[in-house]
């Protein structure tokens, strides 16, 4: 059977972050995609120039008229921008039985913010809706109120403390840090796993957040166990930016490969 999806995000008119990464991502991997807006953003690959929020009431309809007529396996939460969309969302989505991700998108790649800063107490707030949130480092701070983890051990204690504040389980991405590897932490109370792949040379990483949390949503749609999910999502990620120098989309941070195992690029 193949899995509804529904990501709840921003737009992304480049095509490379937002609903657009997500349905590409969906579809990667054997999802059928579905989506309800939350914002318009006017944004290339090196920045974003606006933000037009959708109406609350209109992100819920959004959702209600899904859920009134499809069956949703799994649910991918990125973009969310405002308090008002934030409760939105978690009222809307109340009762369903379906694995939730939430990648609590705070700021894109270009350093723009896409989370007003009164909004973050009631994303920290809406954590325990979730299954599995899927912050970097940056967010992970934000969300607690800390500096930003710099190692391994600070990284167990954020996802330790991302618990303790409501979140059951955390895949805590840790690309930002240095090195040669991009160690993912995957942590709940039943223990902690870590996800490393290597670390690859290239600007092309526009949407890997978004990319990365629709496919984990995908994959736990299909019925994978969270650590399987984890594993197959990051490994996903990591071959969509390694095959990412095929497209040449934008001048700044380009986007990843979505489709990099059934594209070939040419026609035949």
């Amino acid at each position: 059977m193949i899995p509804n999806i529904l990501s709840i995000a921003g737009s992304d008119p480049s095509g490379g972050a937002g609903i657009q990464a997500d349905i590409k991502a969906i579809s990667a991997n054997g999802g059928y995609a579905m989506a309800a807006i939350t914002a318009l953003t006017a944004q290339n690959t090196q920045g974003v120039t606006g933000v037009q929020m959708v109406a609350p009431d209109f992100v819920a309809a959004q959702i209600a008229a899904i859920r009134a007529d499809i069956r949703v396996d799994a649910v991918k939460i990125g973009m969310l921008g405002t308090a008002p969309i934030i409760r939105a969302v978690t009222d809307t989505l109340a009762g369903l039985r379906a694995p939730i991700v939430l990648d609590p998108v705070m700021v894109a790649k270009s350093g723009d913010r896409l989370l007003h800063a009164d909004a973050v107490a009631a994303l920290r707030e809406a954590l325990s809706m979730a299954t599995v949130i899927t912050p970097n480092l940056p967010e992970a701070a934000d969300l607690l109120a800390q500096p930003e983890a710099t190692s391994r051990d600070q990284m167990q204690a954020q996802a330790r403390a991302l618990i303790a504040l409501g979140a059951r389980s955390v895949l805590l991405k840790g690309g930002h840090l240095p090195g040669g590897d991009c160690p993912d932490l995957l942590a709940s109370a039943a223990g902690r796993i870590w996800l490393t792949g290597p670390r690859h040379a290239t600007r092309k990483t526009h949407g890997t957040g978004c990319t990365l949390s629709s496919a984990l949503a995908t994959l736990l749609g299909l019925g994978l166990p969270l650590p399987e999910a984890a594993a197959r999502a990051k490994a996903y990620v990591a071959a969509a930016i390694a095959a990412a120098d095929a497209l040449t989309v934008g001048m700044g941070h380009g986007p990843t490969h979505h489709f990099h195992a059934h594209f070939k690029g040419t026609l035949p």
